[in-house]
């Protein structure tokens, strides 16, 4: 069990936890005048409830495809104090079947394009893009995606140019790119991305999480601290 300020995330059966890439996107992510959201592989349903907090009106539909991890993001659910505005859907997005249109679509989507295994086969599922290839996510985004809607992903920053690249074949291009660094000296690991059908001028900006080890940097405790309890 992971409790934040509003919300707790069961977690036990699930194949991938509470981890620092869920909650960047889920507090990185602009929610302001968005009514309706799709969160693609939402896992324990981490970033549809954060997103839920940070937005009172908007309409959540969050799609998972374990079991495990269905189960618990029904509860958590279930749990929050925004049940009446999250949807769960246990099927992939390529199945997903709605009439809707998104103001919002967000993922943190499998990334491993190297060879990847686990012992835990869940785990590689969660993780593996072989799974759910780039091109097969942003098609779906995209077909999903309202005419003047957003969408949200992080990635390993290694895969940054080669996921853009994609994007912008079918028609999706950068508005903002935050590279998130551990620390001042490290080199970045992940990107935030946020693309949409507009071509504009990309803001680029980075991200520090720590200064020293368990000391954050200010700009990382304003972007969590309605979550972490103890930010």
């Amino acid at each position: 069990m992971f409790r934040f300020k509003q919300f707790t995330i069961l977690q036990n059966q699930s194949a991938m936890k509470v981890g620092t890439d869920g909650v960047l996107l889920g507090a990185w992510t602009p929610i302001d005048n968005v009514n309706n959201v799709l969160d693609i592989g939402t896992g324990t349903g981490l970033i549809a409830l954060m997103l839920a907090q940070r937005n009172k009106s908007s309409f959540i539909d969050a799609l998972e495809v374990e079991d495990a991890a269905c189960y618990e993001a029904k509860l958590n659910f279930q749990n929050s104090d925004w049940s009446k505005r999250l949807t769960l859907h246990q099927t992939p997005v390529e199945d997903y079947q709605t009439n809707k249109k998104y103001d919002l679509v967000v993922s943190n989507p499998p990334y491993y394009t190297d060879t990847f295994t686990s012992p835990n086969s869940s785990r590689t599922l969660a993780r593996h893009v072989e799974g759910l290839t780039f091109k097969k996510l942003l098609n779906c985004t995209l077909n999903l995606l309202e005419k003047d809607g957003n969408c949200s992903f992080i990635i390993p920053c290694k895969e940054e140019v080669y996921f853009l690249k994609i994007a912008a074949s079918l028609g999706l291009f950068p508005l903002k790119i935050t590279r998130v660094k551990g620390n001042k000296t490290a080199t970045a690991k992940r990107s935030l991305l946020l693309l949409s059908r507009k071509q504009v001028v990309c803001v680029f900006n980075e991200l520090v999480i720590e200064i020293e080890r368990h000391v954050y940097t200010e700009q990382y405790i304003e972007l969590t601290q309605e979550f972490y309890l103890k930010m």
